[in-house]
C-alpha cells in the first residue's frame, strides 16, 4: 500500500509541476496501435501514451520559458519481450538481450507559433540494463531514460 501512495504522491507532483510550468510538450501517436512493440490491450496502450505524456512534459520544463516541444512518435518498441500470462495481463520480461528499446520520433521546439528548431531522430539503447538508471522502479523507465538521454544530448545542447 505505502508504493501505491508513493506512486500516486509522485505523479501528482509530476502534473503540478508541469501545470505551473511555462513549457509543455505536445505528443502524438502515428497509429500507436501498429506500432512495434507496445501495450495490445488499448487501456495498456492509452496507459503507456499518457506516461510518455506526463515524462515528455516534465522534460519540456528544462527549455527556455515560452518554448514549446512538440513530438509525434511514429514507432515505438519498448524494452523488453511481452509474455502473455492471462488473457487480461501481459507480463514485460527485460532480458538484456536483442530486446532494447527503440522509438523514431519527429520533434519541433516553437515559440510564439515560429519553429525553432526541428528534426527526426531513431533513438535505442542496447545497454539499457548497464549502469545506474533514474527509474529502475517505474512502468517504462528504461524508455523513460533512453528520452531523458536524447533530450539531453539533442534538444538542450542546441539552446
Amino acid at each position: 500500500m505505502s508504493k501505491f501512495i508513493l506512486k500516486v504522491g509522485t505523479a501528482a507532483a509530476v502534473l503540478l509541476a508541469c501545470a505551473n510550468a511555462s513549457a509543455a510538450a505536445t505528443v502524438t501517436y502515428i497509429n500507436s496501435e501498429k506500432m512495434t512493440d507496445v501495450p495490445r490491450f488499448s487501456s495498456d496502450r492509452e496507459s503507456m501514451e499518457m506516461i510518455l505524456q506526463e515524462h515528455l512534459n516534465l522534460l519540456a520544463t528544462k527549455l527556455p520559458e515560452g518554448q514549446q516541444l512538440k513530438v509525434e512518435f511514429i514507432d515505438i518498441d519498448l524494452a523488453g519481450d511481452v509474455f502473455p500470462r492471462v488473457p487480461v495481463r501481459d507480463i514485460r520480461v527485460m532480458k538484456g538481450q536483442a530486446d532494447w528499446p527503440r522509438m523514431h520520433l519527429r520533434y519541433s521546439i516553437e515559440q510564439d507559433g515560429k519553429v525553432l528548431r526541428s528534426g527526426e531522430s531513431e533513438l535505442s539503447d542496447p545497454n539499457y540494463l548497464m549502469g545506474a538508471r533514474s527509474y529502475n522502479q517505474d512502468l517504462y523507465g528504461h524508455d523513460k531514460q533512453m528520452l531523458d538521454d536524447w533530450f539531453r544530448k539533442e534538444i538542450m545542447p542546441a539552446r
